[in-house]
């Protein structure tokens, strides 16, 4: 039985990995800020089997504290999920200091000291999951700093493949394009971000059409899929991959 640690799993994207894995009968540790009524329901439902850590995952010490949790829960950590991050557009003439440290303490150096954490507490055949994105590939006007908080974290990821490679442990990243939650969705209404104002049902209907191959985007469940897959003994042979999950939006 698998042990999990999953930041930000709690909401969105993050609350469908964490399904997915209750679902498989792993053991799972969600690390976040505050408790949602979704993983209330999941504890009470799953008893031992599903924790809630409080976690700001900004900080590097509550990583080891996170750690340090689940291995006294479970003796063990097998997957690290890094999926704790923001959101947020704002043109290069509007970023500053503050703005700076929202997104890369949050996104980028979330990621690291989760990874660090991690690869201190896990043994061989431990993987490590970080939720970067379409953007760690491409840049796009007035994402600056998010795509370079993403682009950060693949290089992260295939820099720890190499460095944790001779330990057993592997090393993989996720890279969706939208996924329809609350918080993308929102996101998405501010005047900086690629839907200019317009309807965000609208400009999301138009991305569809002339962006993606299979005329849709993908789920949370989608990317829950690859991460149980990614985790996997089938993914054995798989470490250091920045993987699309995109719906053809860019073929590599």
């Amino acid at each position: 039985m698998q042990t999990v640690v999953i930041t930000g799993g709690t909401k969105g994207i993050g609350l469908a990995i964490t399904k997915a894995f209750v679902d498989s009968g792993a053991n799972v540790i969600v690390g976040s800020r505050t408790k949602s009524k979704e993983i209330e329901a999941f504890i009470e439902a799953f008893g031992d089997k599903v924790s809630f850590f409080a976690i700001d995952v900004r900080e590097r010490e509550n990583h080891i504290k996170l750690m340090e949790f689940a291995k006294a829960k479970a003796g063990r950590i097998d997957v690290l999920v890094n999926n704790a991050g923001v959101s947020q557009w704002r043109p290069i003439s509007d970023i500053d200091e503050e703005f700076v440290h929202l997104i890369m303490n949050s996104n980028f150096h979330g990621t690291l000291w989760g990874s660090q954490a991690a690869a201190a507490a896990m043994e061989s055949g431990g993987s490590i999951l970080n939720i970067s994105s379409l953007a760690g590939k491409r840049g796009s006007a007035n994402n600056s700093l998010y795509c370079a908080s993403k682009f950060a974290i693949n290089g992260l990821t295939q820099s720890l493949a190499k460095e944790l490679g001779p330990r057993g442990i592997r090393v993989n990243a996720l890279c969706p394009v939208y996924v329809t939650t609350d918080t993308i969705l929102e996101s998405l209404e501010d005047p900086s971000a690629p839907a200019a104002g317009d309807s965000v049902q609208n400009y999301l209907t138009k991305f569809i059409k002339e962006q993606t191959a299979l005329k849709r985007l993908p789920t949370g469940e989608n990317i829950a899929k690859t991460c149980l897959f990614l985790s996997s003994p089938a993914a054995e042979a798989i470490t250091g991959q920045c993987i699309n999950i995109d719906c053809g939006v860019l073929p590599q």
